[in-house]
């Protein structure tokens, strides 16, 4: 194994949390991590043109891309309940809002290689006769804005805006997270870690444990690097995003863990949203 190990993930306090201990060498006999903060629709480019580092941090909408040279780590990622993105629209005066409205209209996604997508693409064809006129694709903090300044009809958002869209004047029109767990029972999976094929991913996968637990056990170590990350989110917001995003699932898959991966990326699949893949690759 390196002696230094290359990492990217977002500033996201979920990932500043979880690897905090790492990249601050708290982790006994771990190579030094050097992290790169991208938004996770760079680290998707990065790692489906194999110019990425060893470590990313990708969705888990990216994998069919990558996985000939990633491999799915068992822990580190982001999968859960009650925590999947939004649907909003500008608040109305008349007539309520309803899915059906979407039909023909104009919604801002943050990557059209998210899960965030793939879960609005397969709601709406449920849920939007006709489907959405277009979809625009914009960085996700620029959404709520433009919702709410007219500039788009609908937007889809994932991270802290579930927490901050009230203020906005929006109107939450659906939430996917709860639409897939009714649909499949299943946990909603957001974003993966993953390593080259060549590197020991078990050891990797130890590491990554061993960071988790000490931020488990030592939340004030981590409070000034998450903060110092977190894009003026305020202490309260960024305490609800970690307890949200980093649960049980982040320290192990498990068996719903890989059944959750399963059915979004086989039901994509089937979609024509991803390519066909062998779903043996995810273990």
């Amino acid at each position: 194994m390196h002696n230094e190990l290359n990492i990217a993930f977002s500033p996201c306090p979920n990932d500043t949390f979880v690897f905090h201990a790492w990249a601050h060498g708290l982790v006994p006999d771990a190579p030094k991590l050097k992290v790169t903060f991208a938004d996770i629709d760079i680290t998707n480019g990065l790692a489906a043109g194999g110019t990425g580092p060893e470590v990313l941090k990708i969705s888990y909408a990216a994998l069919p891309w990558v996985l000939d040279r990633y491999k799915l780590l068992p822990c580190g990622g982001a999968l859960g309940r009650g925590c999947g993105p939004l649907v909003l629209a500008r608040k109305q005066d008349g007539a309520p809002l309803h899915p059906g409205s979407l039909a023909g209209r104009r919604i801002a996604v943050p990557s059209e290689r998210s899960t965030a997508y793939l879960l609005f693409r397969l709601w709406a064809a449920q849920r939007v006769p006709g489907g959405p006129a277009e979809i625009v694709v914009m960085p996700f903090d620029e959404i709520m804005p433009a919702v709410r300044d007219g500039k788009i009809d609908a937007g889809l958002v994932i991270h802290e805006a579930r927490f901050t869209y009230p203020s906005y004047g929006l109107e939450l029109l659906a939430d996917l997270g709860s639409w897939w767990e009714e649909d499949t029972g299943l946990p909603i999976p957001l974003g993966a870690i993953i390593a080259r094929r060549e590197l020991d991913g078990d050891a990797i996968a130890g590491w990554i444990r061993a960071s988790l637990r000490h931020a488990w056990d030592h939340p004030e170590d981590s409070r000034e690097f998450v903060m110092g990350h977190a894009q003026e989110l305020s202490p309260e917001v960024a305490k609800s995003h970690i307890g949200l995003y980093v649960n049980d699932f982040t320290m192990d898959l498990g068996e719903d863990g890989y059944a959750a991966i399963s059915a979004l990326l086989g039901r994509a699949a089937a979609e024509g949203l991803v390519p066909e893949f062998d779903l043996a690759l995810l273990r």
